[in-house]
């Protein structure tokens, strides 16, 4: 993985700048900080200022696990090409899926009620476990993923401190990166995320900049940002490039 905010990745930036580029974004641990109540994040005003700049300029999307209605309040006003929520669940056919989440909710709750700590979420098209607040995080995480392989048509993904269940066959964030690729007539796309649930967009094909928050070794992403903080001047860079090209957002 290459940093891509030195001097020899520059050029990457650079070519994005001239293109008709996608500019997607995971929310928490990318866009916004990771706090301990997910509740709470919030997008830093420079980052809100930013992002609103960028979706001016380029085509741009926000792609989160969290459910649709709740990223768009977070994102507080800013507009984007579109916002898609549940890990890309409800880009498709995610209303086919509300019955079985709810069962799953139900059988969790059940197997894990025991267990101090523990936070299911229902985001509507998909689950979230979180054991942020609990005290034997190791333990509990096996416990979580061993109740969650017991459920029908299920993929469970990991992340950090949460436990992600999402329907099988589902459109995952790779497939509707994409979607949203074509619908939007880009050549070339930029991807920033921050975790396992990132893994599918950042596999994809074509000419895409995948772009990690953390260095990791086993990655499909192909570049790193060094802390979250480093989206702003990602973010900043993009657009004093396309400010500078003179190009606006053709979408």
């Amino acid at each position: 993985m290459k940093h891509l905010l030195s001097a020899d990745s520059v050029a990457v930036v650079e070519r994005l700048a001239c293109e008709q580029t996608l500019c997607a974004f995971d929310f928490d641990g990318t866009l916004a900080p990771i706090v301990s109540n997910p509740d709470g994040a919030v997008l830093r005003a420079r980052t809100r200022d930013l992002l609103g700049r960028l979706a001016a300029l380029y085509p741009c999307i926000v792609l989160s696990g969290r459910a649709r209605e709740d990223l768009l309040g977070k994102l507080n006003g800013v507009r984007t090409a579109r916002v898609i929520g549940s890990h890309g669940a409800d880009n498709g056919h995610a209303h086919t899926s509300r019955h079985l989440v709810e069962a799953w909710r139900t059988e969790l709750e059940t197997a894990l009620a025991s267990i101090p700590g523990l936070r299911i979420e229902d985001k509507g098209f998909c689950l979230a476990v979180h054991y942020r607040q609990s005290e034997q995080k190791a333990e509990v995480r096996r416990s979580v993923f061993a109740a969650a392989r017991t459920l029908k048509r299920a993929r469970i993904i990991g992340g950090k401190q949460v436990v992600n269940v999402v329907p099988a066959g589902a459109p995952n964030k790779g497939d509707a990166l994409a979607s949203e690729r074509d619908r939007l007539h880009c050549n070339w796309v930029i991807y920033a995320g921050d975790d396992e649930n990132d893994e599918d967009a950042f596999a994809l094909g074509g000419d895409v900049v995948s772009v990690r928050v953390g260095r990791k070794r086993r990655s499909h992403a192909r570049y790193f940002l060094r802390t979250q903080a480093e989206i702003d001047d990602l973010l900043d860079l993009l657009v004093r490039l396309r400010e500078k090209q003179g190009i606006g957002n053709r979408e």
